[in-house]
């Protein structure tokens, strides 16, 4: 089994470094979830300005991308979601305002899944 950390630091929209980590983070999760039970582990933590792509009830115009969709795809799918808080803090999201599915978070934690995963991937 191959565990995988996706390490997200730019905002959801703006550029597409976040949108490309979440499209490849949920086809390793559906690929996982549908073809091949237990055979990829994904797990996401949002940094920086990152924290802003699980911000609950994003709207964006018909035809654009929904970063909150992609989120709660690779959760659907047995991902997991971890939003650090100080960056939270900083840009005054609460954990209450968080996607379904994502959790509040540290570095302590960053560091645990740094040292369980595989491969490690940053955008």
């Amino acid at each position: 089994m191959s565990k995988y950390l996706f390490i997200l630091n730019e905002a959801a929209y703006g550029n597409e470094r976040s949108f490309n980590a979440l499209r490849l983070a949920g086809g390793l999760s559906t690929h996982t979830a549908i073809t091949r039970p237990a055979e990829f582990e994904v797990r996401i933590f949002l940094l920086g300005d990152a924290v802003t792509c699980a911000k609950r009830g994003q709207k964006v115009r018909q035809g654009f991308y929904n970063i909150e969709n992609m989120i709660e795809k690779v959760v659907r799918h047995h991902g997991q979601v971890s939003v650090c808080g100080s960056c939270m803090d900083a840009r005054g999201i609460t954990a209450e305002e968080l996607t379904e599915g994502c959790h509040r978070s540290s570095l302590d934690e960053l560091t645990v899944l740094t040292d369980w995963a595989d491969k490690v991937l940053v955008f």
